[in-house]
């Protein structure tokens, strides 16, 4: 939930300006999970208050940074776990951290995709793949980063703002993008292989991607920033399986209802995450929400 924090004792005709000049959300975050009808669960989150303080980094004069993530697995856990662990981490150890938040998440993304690569060259049982998601908040500002077909919702006074969009293979843009690099989309497969056309990892899979040249299965994300204001009441992160089933403004409506009801955050995720199993036809999915401010 996103609360207001701001002065009292102001006239009248001050207060609206206030309201969203001196606005600072107040943060409360929740999370469920469920692995569906599969064997293993592929898919991982992270939540975590104070990003630098969290590795030990001092960053003086700075409002706490938080960090969220979604990493939705595939062809095993061992890149979304890699993910989970190393990209927050390589984040703050960046020289231009926290300054330059928007060229340090990108280049973490990129960093974190070819360390990946050398961990599996050391141990190919760890190859697999991962979509990546993550939000960040900063005094008044969110920050997403996407690489994948997770996605990230802002409910503002109940109309749904898509902060991610979703990357498949087909999309215009990205299928423009695969062409350009020698790729193709076949069945609506990159490569007829994989049906998201960014991500981390799949550095086993022929053709996808290249250490020198690249490849159509692109690890950087796509950014998008929002300076928040007090109409802004929740960010809704969830993986694929949610949003298979879920529209942006539907999940919106849903969250919203339940959070009048009984304020609980942490009860809210599973309810989005129980209804979403119980309106899925694709009961293998694993499922994976998070839900934050």
């Amino acid at each position: 939930m996103l609360e207001s924090i701001s002065e009292e004792d102001t006239t009248i005709a001050d207060r609206k300006q206030i309201l969203f000049s001196n606005f600072l959300p107040a943060l409360r975050s929740g999370d469920w999970s469920d692995i569906g009808g599969r064997l293993d669960m592929e898919d991982t989150h992270i939540c975590i208050s104070d990003l630098a303080k969290n590795f030990g980094h001092n960053v003086l004069g700075e409002d706490a940074i938080s960090f969220y993530g979604v990493f939705d697995g595939h062809g095993g856990k061992g890149a979304s776990q890699f993910v989970r662990d190393y990209l927050p981490n390589i984040i703050v150890e960046d020289d231009d951290f926290p300054l330059e938040l928007e060229k340090v998440v990108t280049r973490s993304f990129v960093e974190t995709d070819a360390a990946f690569a050398k961990s599996c060259s050391v141990d190919s049982a760890l190859s697999s793949g991962t979509t990546a998601l993550t939000a960040m908040i900063f005094g008044r500002s969110l920050l997403v980063a996407n690489a994948g077909d997770c996605r990230a919702v802002v409910s503002r006074c109940g109309l749904a703002i898509e902060m991610s969009k979703d990357h498949r293979p087909c999309c215009v843009t990205e299928r423009t993008r695969i062409d350009s690099v020698g790729g193709f989309v076949d069945d609506g497969y990159l490569n007829g292989q994989l049906g998201v056309s960014r991500a981390l990892g799949d550095w086993h899979i022929k053709g996808l991607k290249e250490v020198e040249k690249g490849g159509p299965l692109s690890a950087e994300p796509e950014l998008k920033l929002l300076r928040l204001t007090k109409e802004d009441e929740f960010l809704i992160i969830g993986s694929d399986g949610i949003w298979d089933v879920f529209r942006s403004q539907n999940a919106v409506d849903f969250a919203r209802r339940r959070l009048q009801e009984h304020k609980n955050v942490k009860l809210c995720c599973k309810e989005i995450v129980d209804e979403a199993k119980r309106r899925g036809h694709r009961q293998l999915n694993n499922r994976h929400g998070l839900f934050s401010p």
